[in-house]
């Protein structure tokens, strides 16, 4: 919450003697939730193969936070010092690419990426992350990750004691709004769609978030930061953080290819998986924001382990 610039002039890590015909698991994403995943299963000696296409969910923001040991770090960094010792174990490979294709198979599961490869393994983990979809505002996108943003505990303690926007994407923004006065005084634009419902708003008028109902249709300032919001009626109210809580899209393509079962988010579809991120396919695993309907890297990181452990106990019993 969707990848870090990899080091110049590298396109496959830790290519070894003897690639392996079958990999005991491929992983799909390269992040918090797949690396995490990728060292359990190196510290159980198994051949682990991270595809990664280098995009990132986070690539837009310059600090990571709330991440224990690595608070304001930025994701390029953190994501560095991840790979460093985790490239140290010979059985891991990290491969610069996009799937593009995956199937079952009787050995267990075949990706094809954007260059042509194809690779098998015995498992497979869906660390994909989800892509934003943001709402079509003048001022927002050239913004987004730094002083517009969608989760106050990643990045509202740096944008704090400012006045606060709440851009309403959902019926789950009226939370969002309930929620920031604690960083900040907070107005809670409608946009014409989305009142709170008669449970929020109470707490809305008890937190003292002003509601307003006149849409949002541009977001001004001096360079990535934020100065004002202005409206559809030609006023102008000057804020110093916009926050948005942005539709999501999961690889719907490689879901849809593996016959996943999916559900509702509050910000769109994911993953079904259970408690060891087991999805309904025997064999995949599902971890991080793409299997998540919160969004954390911390919970994502958790998500990754605990998707590697089902792995390497998958591989167990079923080899």
């Amino acid at each position: 919450m969707t990848h870090a610039t990899h080091p110049q002039n590298s396109h496959t890590f830790n290519i070894q003697t003897r690639t392996p015909d079958i990999y005991d698991c491929l992983i799909i994403g390269g992040s918090f939730a797949g690396l995490s995943a990728a060292l359990q299963l190196a510290r159980g000696q198994r051949q682990v193969l991270i595809l990664d296409a280098g995009e990132t969910r986070n690539r837009f923001a310059e600090a990571s936070h709330g991440f224990f040991t690595l608070d304001g770090v930025s994701p390029a960094e953190v994501r560095q010092r991840a790979l460093e010792p985790l490239l140290a174990y010979p059985t891991v490979s990290l491969r610069q690419t996009r799937v593009t294709a995956a199937r079952k198979s009787e050995e267990g599961f075949v990706l094809q990426s954007d260059d042509g490869q194809e690779v098998k393994g015995r498992t497979l983990i869906l660390a994909t992350g989800v892509a934003d979809q943001l709402p079509d505002i003048p001022g927002l996108k050239e913004r987004w990750g730094k002083s517009v943003i969608h989760c106050p505990y990643c990045h509202g303690y740096e944008l704090r004691g400012q006045p606060i926007a709440v851009l309403a994407g959902s019926a789950h923004s009226a939370m969002q709004a309930a929620m920031l006065p604690d960083w900040g005084p907070t107005t809670y634009f409608t946009q014409g769609d989305f009142e709170p419902d008669d449970d929020l708003l109470p707490v809305l008028i008890r937190r003292g978030v002003v509601i307003e109902r006149t849409p949002i249709v541009a977001i001004e300032g001096e360079g990535d930061a934020v100065s004002a919001v202005r409206l559809a009626d030609g006023r102008r109210i000057a804020v110093g953080a916009v926050y948005v809580a942005p539709q999501t899209q999961i690889a719907q393509a490689l879901v849809e290819q593996l016959g996943l079962a999916t559900e509702e988010a509050p910000t769109g579809l994911m993953i079904s998986a259970d408690a060891m991120r087991q999805t309904s396919v025997p064999g995949v695993f599902a971890a991080g924001d793409t299997a998540m309907p919160m969004h954390n890297a911390t919970l994502a990181s958790a998500s990754g382990v605990m998707a590697g452990v089902a792995a390497h106990r998958y591989l167990i019993f079923n080899q």
